[in-house]
């Protein structure tokens, strides 16, 4: 994965979720959300490979013993008792609602419910307005008014925190559970770089809902506890009914689990790891954040020596040496990060040698994520093998199981890259890339000693550059064109010929 999101662009689908590693923002697919209509595999990439006869692994990581839990003193309903469930769609948030009122009914008291804002659809805003009362003459209207909020279940940080949410809470009234977890959202489909404003969206709950207001996240724990993410809205109603949200009695709730019959065990027992994570916060954040895989966070000399090691498995021994020697002449510490990263990306482009090495570990790396007789189908777009599909890209094919001799067999002919005998490298592709290199080189060269301010920051930016030119085929040659503009505007900058329409970035 080159994390250029042409996978988001064609399927605009938000089970594709960004993840952090040290040479970049890349992207991976959550199983949980996944609605297999496998859009995303037109996204110009060979990184996608699809599975069939596999059945996913949804082992928890972590075992906890829940112990006895206090009995909490359940809210009075005074005429009716508003509930407001936010989430997006395909992640239960519907069946929440339901339940809700099925535990209501199983009472003997009156329920209402209905869906607003979005409806279900996959990844799309969802708003469940639910009123309790002791009995259904309570009920006038199912729709919760503005500041009529007794308590909100947020399954989705940007739902809950949105305007349309927030205009229903009122401060001193209305609770709140919220999951704290990052969702992703279509933006993210548009936006390569599109990051949550989680820090700004958390100070907006704290200040309408104030001490009212609880979050964990509640993904991540379903995922270590439960072995998938489909559970957070489960923990999150057991968490509100712990902390005396809902005026439902727990042996009512246990019931409309049991009778809406799906995954009943599971269900149960996410409601009971919500009650305990708000009864021990410390350890269920503890547990949360050792369940998730954060990159290390390395200093320079370890950025640079994981570069040069990456560059020894993709050519060499000698190219590690090359990369060093002109890392090393930069002794800015700002602008010697950015040549590290920068250098490190046009030196190692993925061409066909790459992608075999990359692939061809792909049924080991399935092996840890399913169970079943897999069959592995990778899509491809081999540039000699190729034709040009109905939009003009080199049509992707599939490939099956035999293909991972050929990357075996491909992986091992990497020595051949830039030389008179390697096949590939005659191709339009190829030589643009091996030529950005000496051009690359020729810049970090040329860049001017003792820099400071403006220069400096041109210069960092132009060394850092490459990191925007992503993605294969079409979608790289795109993205270079916009870079060679930004490379010319940089180089004006350091020229000395400084115009404020060329400072500004396009």
């Amino acid at each position: 994965c080159e994390g250029c999101g042409d996978c988001g662009v064609q399927s605009n689908c938000v089970a594709i979720v960004p993840v952090e590693t040290e040479l970049g923002r890349k992207r991976a697919i959550d199983q949980s959300a996944c609605n297999k209509d496998f859009s995303c595999v037109s996204g110009f990439c060979p990184s996608f490979v699809t599975v069939a006869g596999a059945k996913l692994r949804t082992s928890p990581t972590r075992q906890i013993s829940i112990g006895t839990l206090p009995q909490p003193e359940l809210p009075k309903i005074d005429g009716t008792y508003n509930l407001v469930i936010t989430g997006v769609g395909g992640t239960g948030v519907v069946t929440v609602g339901a339940t809700l009122a099925m535990a209501a009914h199983v009472e003997g008291k009156a329920a209402g419910m209905m869906e607003m804002a979005g409806l279900a659809q996959k990844g799309g805003a969802v708003h469940i307005h639910c009123r309790l009362a002791e009995k259904p003459d309570d009920i006038s209207a199912i729709r919760v008014a503005t500041g009529e909020c007794d308590a909100l279940l947020g399954g989705d940080l940007v739902v809950s925190a949105g305007t349309k949410t927030l205009s229903l809470t009122r401060t001193g009234k209305t609770r709140a559970v919220i999951n704290a977890h990052n969702t992703v959202t279509g933006e993210f489909t548009r936006d390569t770089e599109f990051r949550i404003p989680a820090d700004q969206l958390r100070l907006t709950l704290e200040a309408r809902i104030r001490d009212g207001l609880s979050m964990f996240d509640a993904a991540e724990l379903a995922r270590v506890l439960l072995g998938d993410t489909i559970y957070s809205n489960q923990i999150i109603c057991g968490a509100a009914w712990q902390l005396g949200l809902i005026p439902l009695e727990h042996d009512s709730i246990v019931r409309a689990i049991e009778l809406n019959g799906a995954a009943v065990d599971q269900n149960k027992r996410a409601f009971e790891f919500g009650r305990w994570a708000v009864v021990h916060p410390d350890e269920a954040a503890e547990l949360t954040q050792t369940g998730q895989s954060a990159g290390e966070d390395l200093d320079l000399d370890q950025k640079i020596e994981f570069r040069a090691n990456h560059l020894r498995k993709y050519q060499s021994t000698l190219l590690a040496r090359r990369y060093r020697k002109r890392v090393a002449t930069i002794q800015d510490p700002a602008l010697k990060e950015a040549v590290a990263k920068g250098y490190h990306k046009v030196l190692a482009y993925k061409d066909e040698y790459e992608v075999a090495r990359l692939l061809k570990d792909t049924r080991k790396k399935a092996r840890a994520e399913f169970d079943g007789d897999l069959k592995l189908t990778y899509h491809m777009a081999p540039p000699l093998l190729s034709k040009p599909g109905a939009d003009g890209r080199p049509a992707k094919k599939e490939y099956g199981q035999g293909m991972i001799h050929m990357l075996a067999l491909m992986s091992r002919l990497k020595f051949l890259r830039g030389t008179m005998f390697d096949p590939f490298g005659y191709g339009h592709e190829r030589q643009v890339e091996r030529g950005l290199i000496r051009e690359y080189e020729k810049d970090i060269a040329a860049l001017p000693d003792n820099l400071s301010g403006e220069k400096l920051a041109a210069a960092i930016e132009l060394a850092e550059l490459p990191l925007s030119v992503r993605g294969f085929g079409p979608v790289k040659m795109a993205n270079l064109e916009k870079a060679k503009l930004r490379r010319g505007q940089l180089l004006a900058i350091l020229n000395a010929r400084i115009d404020p329409q060329l400072s500004a970035k396009p």
